[in-house]
């Protein structure tokens, strides 16, 4: 499993907005975009998208912008994935409704997926974006002379 680029830049501008929070004022797209890397129309879709899903709140105008409607500590990965690619599912026949797959009628592996499925949720969901933004950054390599 592999986060689409959107989820991921999207963790990577909210933990950003998580090392803000507290600070003065509000945040904007294009700060953002400068700080993490991600291009700027990217990083405005994904404003509006943590804005639909409740994530951030925006404001227009002067003094405008967003900041996190919640406390970096009550904002998980898994809310950040959730808000930018829907529902966390490993496979379809996990979503309800009928699936184009030519073996779910003999399936033994469909019972089981819906724990395998808590499992990876519930490992997203224990990660907070307090936790990413405090995390000590990589080291970095050693050039040898």
């Amino acid at each position: 499993m592999r986060l689409s680029s959107l989820a991921d830049y999207a963790v990577v501008m909210m933990t950003a907005a998580a090392r803000h929070c507290g600070g003065a004022g509000r945040l904007n797209a294009t700060l953002l975009a400068e700080e993490t890397g991600v291009p700027l129309p990217t990083a405005q879709k994904l404003v509006s998208r943590l804005a639909a899903a409740g994530l951030i709140e925006s404001a227009r105008g002067t003094g405008g912008g967003f900041r996190l409607s919640r406390p970096p500590a009550a904002i998980s990965l898994a809310d950040v994935v959730e808000a930018v690619e829907g529902p966390i599912a490993l496979t379809t026949c996990i979503e309800t409704g009928h699936h184009d797959c030519a073996i779910e009628g003999n399936c033994r592996v469909k019972p089981h997926l819906k724990a395998v499925n808590e499992a990876v949720r519930g490992a997203l969901a224990g990660v907070t974006l307090a936790s990413l933004a405090t995390a000590a950054p990589a080291p970095r390599e050693e050039v040898m002379a």
